[in-house]
């Protein structure tokens, strides 16, 4: 049950993904030739009498398309007309029924609708959990006697607002500034807090203290557990700020993996978000099915941010890679030779392919080892 639970968060994530290409295709007039969720041999399938579109679940449930006239070869888009209607438009003239002959600001729209879709799901996401859960400011619990932040003038209640660059909205802000800030935040240098007392908005430089156990702390308490619930309003901006949070969360672990800060054993593939969410729904049970799903919610939230995020990377055969050679195209108003982007796209994908099974068998012996 709980794998199957995973699998359908999965699922959706991707599904969601490629509805984003579908809706903006369609918007723009673009053939659909299929919308699968899944890779692999078709398990079921039906094709639209009106659209033509075909509907695919496939055998393997990580993965999904949005196939559309054109898109991939001229081979494939003489096929389609001869299977489906005319396609009179020139290349490029917003005319006709094929991805390659809509204009460049088209093809743009549909590329990125992708990744946009996540964000907006995982936004509708943190819309339902902070409805009902609540939403977790950044307030100050408890602060330790003669501790730096205790020195500065910091009080239970007060409110963190900013540290060193970086604007706090949420608790986990503050929790984890020092990973993402590990060298100047411990190496003794001050650092400036700004925060809001009764009011009031203060600030002041403070030198981080080394504890026992070798970590730089301000002293102060803080837990994501702390929840305060809101009208609406608030709730729709805490839910942009919880969308946010993850999407910075993502860039700032990728550029820590760039740095060489995290190791391998922290990348997880897609066995290890399956687990993950299962161990997710299990560690949950107890606490009854709102909670269950609440939780799962919450690293739905984290994925589907993870995606679009991922997707948008430049990259080879992502979504960022294809919008980087339409923005090369805008910029020259030339389209780049099509048989080297296709090679390129094609070259990434196998690259892909290869990079997600050996984070499949990272995966198995990281669990069972």
């Amino acid at each position: 049950m709980n794998i199957l639970i995973a699998i359908i968060v999965f699922s959706v994530l991707i599904l969601f993904h490629e509805f984003g290409h579908f809706l903006l295709a369609r918007f723009c007039r673009v053939r659909v030739i299929e919308f699968s969720l899944g890779m692999g041999p078709r398990l079921l399938s039906h094709v639209s009498r009106r659209s033509g579109t075909r509907y695919s679940l496939k055998l393997f449930p990580f993965g999904g398309s949005c196939e559309m006239k054109g898109e991939f070869s001229e081979e494939e888009e003489k096929e389609d007309k001869k299977e489906g209607g005319p396609d009179d438009g020139k290349a490029g003239d917003g005319t006709g029924d094929s991805f390659e002959s809509k204009r460049v600001w088209q093809r743009m729209l549909i590329v990125a609708a992708g990744p946009i879709f996540n964000f907006l799901l995982a936004f509708l996401f943190a819309l339902f959990l902070i409805g009902q859960a609540g939403y977790d400011p950044p307030v100050v619990l408890e602060v330790e006697d003669g501790s730096p932040a205790a020195q500065a003038g910091i009080e239970a209640g007060d409110w963190i607002t900013k540290i060193g660059r970086s604007a706090i909205s949420l608790q986990r802000d503050i929790s984890v500034y020092p990973m993402l800030h590990s060298t100047a935040f411990s190496s003794g240098h001050p650092v400036t807090v700004h925060w809001t007392h009764e009011g009031e908005e203060r600030s002041a430089q403070i030198v981080p203290e080394e504890s026992a156990d070798g970590r730089y702390l301000l002293g102060i308490s803080t837990s994501s557990q702390y929840r305060l619930h809101g009208g609406g309003l608030t709730t729709v901006r805490y839910s942009f700020l919880e969308t946010g949070y993850w999407i910075r969360i993502t860039f700032d672990s990728l550029g820590m993996l760039l740095r060489g800060q995290v190791s391998a054993d922290d990348v997880s593939g897609p066995v290890r978000i399956v687990k993950t969410i299962s161990d997710t729904v299990e560690e949950s049970r107890e606490d009854g099915a709102l909670y269950v799903w609440l939780n799962v919610l919450q690293v739905a939230i984290l994925l589907s941010a993870n995606l679009g995020v991922m997707n948008l990377l430049p990259l080879p055969a992502l979504d960022g890679g294809r919008l980087l050679f339409l923005v090369v195209e805008a910029v020259t108003r030339r389209k780049p030779d099509r048989r080297f982007e296709q090679a390129v796209n094609y070259a990434g994908f196998m690259v892909l392919m290869g990079l997600a099974l050996l984070l499949v068998f990272h995966d198995l012996q990281t669990i069972f080892r």
